[in-house]
């Protein structure tokens, strides 16, 4: 008498992360009225734009991208977001912090080591009101920083788009709560429990492209504050500053302004791979100059309504 051979179904870590990303996407899909999801055109969002599509395939994506553009964005990452609109037919929605400084809506900081950065929070929430959106997509992982550890995956948000880091809601057995009232919405973090190895695993195994700027290359870079700032039209110089070429690459990208990059030889996959799999710091903890406001700046802004 023979036995049957049960199949091994097991997942490896990375199909696994992959798996719970798409349950999550059908999830929201199924159960929210108007979804959207941010898009930079940073590794992250693109990883998750990745994910998305494989989510729905053959379908199309049933939500559009949002980009909170602060104007001090790299032209590289802006070509790369443009491009893969094109290329893959999406609905974008560009919700602008200039507009919101022209309105009085908010008031722009001048002089050295001011940014942007923090003013997205009123125009992302003016966004997300005009757009009617009652979930909106996040790139972000816990790994990242400490108060985005604390976060769900469901990450409820009252009329106002404020967070209470005390209020959250339980997510025993991957169950999501996402109820909520009109003018309420929930952020969504479809890959939370993924971290920098992770993504860049992943990018290696789908062959996914990026924009150039997160691979070796020569740019003009001022040192400040422990970071190397990328020398651009954004940023003004502190008194005795100086630029100088260097061989970096970015291991995250936001506002030009206080993104930093890090000096690097790896101009493959492989070669980012190896280099954080030796890395004891985060990306935001090396190279973003907002994360050093306050000890709970992250946090402290998250409340207000941020990513």
């Amino acid at each position: 008498m023979t036995t049957a051979t049960v199949p091994d179904y097991a997942l490896s870590h990375l199909r696994a992360l992959e798996a719970e990303a798409v349950h999550i996407f059908r999830e929201v899909a199924a159960t929210m009225e108007q979804p959207v999801m941010l898009f930079s055109g940073g590794k992250d969002s693109v990883v998750m734009l990745h994910l998305a599509m494989k989510a729905f395939w053959p379908a199309p994506m049933p939500f559009p991208v949002m980009h909170v553009d602060t104007g001090h964005n790299f032209d590289e990452v802006i070509e790369f977001r443009d491009a893969m609109v094109e290329r893959y037919g999406l609905r974008l929605v560009v919700a602008s912090v200039q507009d919101d400084i022209d309105a009085g809506r908010v008031v722009e900081q001048t002089g050295p080591g001011a940014s942007r950065n923090r003013l997205q929070t009123t125009t992302l929430l003016r966004g997300i009101t005009e757009g009617g959106y009652d979930a909106a997509f996040g790139g972000a992982r816990r790994d990242e920083e400490k108060a985005r550890a604390k976060e769900r995956i469901f990450s409820f948000r009252d009329e106002f788009g404020q967070w209470d880091p005390k209020s959250q809601r339980p997510e025993l057995w991957n169950l999501y709560n996402g109820r909520h009232r009109k003018g309420e919405h929930i952020r969504v973090f479809p890959i939370s429990n993924w971290t920098e190895l992770d993504i860049w695993q992943y990018i290696a195994d789908e062959d996914i492209e990026l924009p150039s700027i997160y691979y070796a290359h020569r740019r003009q870079v001022i040192p400040r504050d422990g970071m190397l700032l990328a020398d651009n039209r954004f940023l003004e110089r502190l008194p005795g500053e100086e630029s100088y070429e260097e061989l970096v690459r970015f291991r995250t990208v936001g506002d030009a302004t206080c993104t930093g990059c890090v000096e690097s030889a790896a101009t493959t996959v492989d070669d980012v791979i190896a280099e954080v799999a030796a890395t004891r710091v985060t990306e935001r903890g090396a190279t973003r100059a907002d994360d050093r406001i306050s000890e709970a700046g992250m946090e402290d802004r998250k409340k207000e309504g941020y990513f």
